[in-house]
């Protein structure tokens, strides 16, 4: 039932409705995801894989594991049970990493309720298919959901968000209800939502920022300042937005939150993950010894890394940005040539024709 005027808290255009909602994972943007609508008085309950995440989640209203330091009210709940979960929520959000979405969703394509809304809070593109979470649900799921189907995405650190520091995301949805829907129920004070029906855009957009990121921890490691951090950043943007716009999105979009807004917070931001294994790569750490240390947690860019190459070499587009990245990480190049060579190609215009005409269109 769609809200009324009543349904509004003090004029200032937040839903005050409160529904079920079930997080599918029990990382630290999961957790920091289900504590937001929990504070926002929503019923969550929330999947974990490992006993130990839901054992503190229960017991110790914390998640020790992966975000330590930030209690969790007692109204959040966790359950190693996925099918409980999924059968839970109005909102479903899952936050699993790309290459475990197909095999998690697949366990509760039964359990999922009729009416629910599936929002995809996973930034990522598969390495073996080149597919995007977009692509894996739709194949996973039965037909009616397919248009159930939502991705947020947008500049926000999980420890931010669990501060309750200022932030805002996008929600793309191919049905605009279904976006207004998200963008109501999870919109706070101190969580806004935008909407948009380009899925694509927002897709890539999050996930080869990442890569960026890596680029961009490269080039601090270096000490090659604000300037080549600065050129990283806005040629890198140009190819995301170049493949993007190849794959029907618009460039509008790699200009909001899901593009610009995610690609300063990861290239510059100390809790990035990527970028701080780029600036460990750019001091001559092994790749391998830092994603030791990391503990279990996630740097996606350097997975997307691969696929990214791949995606430009089978779209045919020039991206010297996202082509040294792949290199130097999976090929062991050196990144001071890499940058020597990306920066004595031949000369060209800055704005890309095929850009400048869906811009204008």
């Amino acid at each position: 039932m769609a809200p009324t005027a009543a349904d509004h808290a003090g004029g200032t255009g937040l839903s005050s409705e409160r529904i079920k909602i079930g997080v599918l994972g029990g990382g630290a943007w999961g957790t920091a995801l289900a504590l937001h609508a929990a504070r926002m008085g929503h019923d969550v309950l929330l999947w974990a894989l490992e006993k130990e995440v839901a054992q503190h989640i229960n017991e110790d209203h914390e998640n020790k594991n992966f975000l330590p330091g930030f209690p969790l009210p007692e109204s959040l709940r966790a359950s190693n049970d996925i099918k409980q979960v999924a059968a839970h929520g109005e909102i479903l959000l899952m936050v699993i990493p790309t290459p475990f979405v197909e095999r998690t969703v697949s366990q509760v394509v039964d359990a999922v309720r009729k009416d629910a809304i599936l929002v995809s809070c996973t930034k990522g593109i598969l390495n073996d298919t080149l597919e995007t979470p977009n692509h894996i649900l739709k194949r996973v799921l039965p037909q009616h959901l397919h248009s159930r189907l939502a991705y947020l995405s947008g500049p926000s650190f999980a420890a931010e968000v669990a501060k309750e520091n200022p932030t805002a995301v996008t929600v793309a949805s191919e049905d605009d209800a279904v976006a207004q829907r998200v963008q109501a129920m999870m919109s706070s004070p101190r969580f806004r939502c935008y909407r948009t029906h380009d899925v694509t855009g927002v897709e890539l957009g999050g996930a080869l920022k990442n890569v960026l990121a890596i680029a961009c921890g490269i080039s601090d490691g270096l000490g090659f300042g604000s300037n080549g951090r600065a050129a990283l950043i806005t040629r890198g943007l140009d190819e995301i937005t170049r493949l993007a716009v190849h794959s029907g999105a618009s460039p509008l979009t790699l200009a909001g939150l899901a593009g610009v807004g995610d690609i300063v917070l990861t290239c510059t931001g100390d809790l990035s993950r990527n970028r701080s294994v780029g600036v460990r790569l750019g001091k001559g750490e092994k790749l391998a010894d830092i994603t030791a240390a990391m503990k279990g947690a996630v740097a996606e860019g350097v997975l997307t890394s691969r696929s990214a190459h791949h995606l430009a070499l089978k779209q045919g587009i020039e991206c010297p940005v996202i082509e040294g990245i792949y290199k130097v990480i999976h090929e062991g190049a050196d990144p001071v040539e890499m940058v020597t060579k990306n920066m004595s190609r031949p000369l060209k215009a800055e704005v890309d024709q095929r850009v400048a005409q869906a811009a204008h269109h």
